[in-house]
């Protein structure tokens, strides 16, 4: 289930690139594009989560604590979307800075990479 997870986060990860280098650079990022990264995020998250509740341990809450807080925003950065402002560019930072800092404990956990 974790290596799914990985997969999901990673393939995601690949589209949060892309929506950051628009927003970073003033625009207005693709919404189709925005879905698509925020499901597969939410698909990774649902894989961790039941894999804790089948007894995976280590890193792996304290990854999913981290991803949640990725994931919240990234609900605020799709809200200001849906406001029609281009998001800050620091909680895009911070934001991505989460989800990386969660995805690197998650694969140490799955591959022991760290």
């Amino acid at each position: 289930m974790l290596t799914y997870a990985v997969i999901s986060f990673a393939a995601a990860a690949l589209g949060g690139l892309v929506l950051a280098s628009y927003v970073l650079r003033g625009h207005f990022a693709p919404w189709g594009l925005s879905l698509a990264h925020a499901g597969l995020g939410a698909l990774g998250l649902v894989f961790v989560a039941y894999a804790i509740l089948e007894g995976a341990s280590g890193h792996v809450p304290i990854a999913l604590a981290i991803l949640v807080v990725a994931a919240l925003g990234g609900f605020y950065l799709a809200w200001q979307h849906k406001q029609k402002k281009i998001a800050p560019s620091g909680i895009v930072m911070i934001h991505a800075g989460a989800a990386v800092v969660g995805f690197l404990l998650l694969s140490n956990a799955v591959f022991g990479l760290l």
